[in-house]
C-alpha cells in the first residue's frame, strides 16, 4: 500500500495498463513504468483528468512516476500482476478478469482496494484491532489503532520514518472507514465527520457547489469547472470504448443494422441526462446510418428520435439481460441495477430492482405509447 493507490488512481492505471496490452500482439508481453509513460492514452488522459503538467516535462516526471509504480507495485502484491525485478520493473499481466474488472469504474476499484486491505490486515494480524477501531469510533481508540499500525510498520517494513508511516495509515485506514462508515483520519486526527468515498479520491473536486462560494476566486472556481468537465469526459470516453470492444456489430437488429458499427449512441441524451453520460447501460453500439438517419433525425445530433430512442431501450435490454445470463460469475460490466437506474432517469420512473426484464420492457413500451 502507498500513497497514489487511491480508487481513482488505481482505476485509471488499471485503465491504462489494458489499453496499453491491447496494442500488443502477446497481452502476456512483459511492460514497464516506461512504457506506459510513453504510451499517448496516458498522456493524454493522466494530463488532464489530474490537471498536471505534460507527461514529459521534466518537473512531472517524480510525481508521474509515482502515479504509476505504487498501483502497478499493489496490483503485483495482489498478482493481478507479476513483477520481476531488473535494471527496472518488469510487470506482466496474470489476472486479465480483475484487471478489467478495476478499469471499469472507481466503485469497482475501490470495492476491489477494500477487499485487498482486508487480506493484507488480516495476514498482518491487524484486522481484528481495525475491527474493535469500528465497534469503538473514538478519540482514545483511534489513537490506539495508530499507534500499533505505526509500530507494526517501523518494525516489518522498510519504512523508518513515523511520517512516512502515518502517510500509509491514511490510505489503509480510510477506505475501510468509508466501507463501514465511520470515522477515519483527516491530517493525522480522527475525522470529524464519517468518511465517504468521495474522500478517498487523490483528485478530488473542492468545490460542488453550482454557484461559486464567496471566499472561492472566480479563477479557482472557473478551473474546478473546467476539471470536472474534462473528469466526465474522461469517464463517458472511455465508457463509449469498453462498449466498442464489447460488441463486434450493432445491437439494434433493424434494416439499417448492416456494415460495420462504430457509433457509440447515447439512449438519454447527454446534455439532458448528464448523471447517467458515462453509464454503460445508457449507451448502445449502432452502424452510422442507425446513428444518423435514425436515432438522430437528418443527422441533427440535438434531436432524439422518441420512436428509436423506445426501439433502443429494449434492444439494451435485451444485451443486458443475454450478458448476464452467460456471465453469472462475472456479470461486472452491465447490471440489471444500472439498466433500471438509467430507465429511471430518463423516464422520470422509480421501478424496483426486483421488476423482471420482461415486465420492465412492457411497462417501458407503455410509457411511449402513452398507456397508463
Amino acid at each position: 500500500m502507498d500513497q497514489k493507490v487511491t480508487p481513482d488512481v488505481l482505476c485509471i492505471i488499471a485503465d491504462c495498463v489494458v489499453n496499453l496490452l491491447q496494442g500488443f500482439q502477446d497481452e502476456e508481453r512483459e511492460f514497464t513504468v516506461k512504457d506506459i509513460w510513453d504510451s499517448d492514452y496516458f498522456n493524454e488522459t493522466v494530463k488532464d483528468v489530474f490537471s498536471k503538467p505534460d507527461v514529459h516535462e521534466k518537473t512531472a516526471k517524480n510525481e508521474y512516476n509515482k502515479v504509476i509504480q505504487q498501483p502497478l507495485n499493489m496490483l503485483a502484491y495482489a498478482k493481478i500482476l507479476s513483477k520481476r525485478k531488473a535494471r527496472a520493473n518488469y510487470y506482466k499481466l496474470e489476472s486479465k478478469d480483475i484487471l478489467e474488472f478495476i478499469s471499469l469504474r472507481e466503485r469497482n476499484s475501490y470495492d476491489f482496494l477494500y477487499l485487498y486491505l482486508l487480506k493484507v490486515l488480516k495476514d498482518s494480524s491487524l484486522l481484528e484491532d481495525f475491527e474493535h477501531f469500528k465497534e469503538n469510533n473514538t478519540r482514545h481508540e483511534f489513537a490506539s489503532l495508530k499507534n500499533k499500525f505505526l509500530d507494526f510498520i517501523l518494525l516489518y517494513t522498510k519504512i523508518n520514518q513515523k511520517t512516512e508511516a502515518s502517510r500509509i495509515f491514511t490510505k489503509v485506514l480510510n477506505p475501510y472507514a468509508a466501507k463501514n462508515e465511520i470515522h477515519g483520519t483527516v491530517l493525522g486526527n480522527l475525522s470529524t465527520k464519517v468518511i465517504t468515498f468521495s474522500d478517498l479520491r487523490y483528485n478530488r473536486i473542492n468545490f460542488r457547489d453550482k454557484n461559486k462560494e464567496k471566499n472561492v476566486t472566480r479563477k479557482s472556481y472557473s478551473d474546478e469547472k473546467r476539471h470536472s468537465a474534462v473528469l466526465t469526459k474522461y469517464h463517458i470516453e472511455k465508457a463509449k470504448k469498453i462498449i466498442k470492444r464489447m460488441h463486434n456489430s450493432s445491437e439494434v437488429n433493424d434494416e439499417f443494422a448492416l456494415g460495420e458499427a462504430t457509433q457509440v449512441h447515447h439512449i438519454f441524451s447527454q446534455s439532458e441526462y448528464p448523471t447517467i453520460a458515462a453509464k454503460l447501460e445508457n449507451l448502445i453500439l449502432l452502424t452510422p446510418q442507425q446513428h444518423f438517419t435514425r436515432a438522430h433525425p437528418n443527422n441533427n445530433t440535438h434531436i432524439t428520435s422518441k420512436d428509436y430512442q423506445l426501439i433502443c431501450l429494449i434492444a439494451k435490454s435485451n444485451t443486458i439481460e443475454t450478458y448476464l445470463a452467460k456471465n453469472k460469475e462475472k456479470s461486472y460490466i452491465y447490471t440489471k441495477e444500472g439498466y433500471i437506474y438509467v430507465v429511471n432517469t430518463g423516464l422520470n420512473q422509480s421501478f424496483d430492482n426486483e421488476i423482471s426484464f420482461k415486465s420492465l420492457k412492457n411497462r417501458i413500451i407503455n410509457i411511449y405509447n402513452g398507456v397508463s
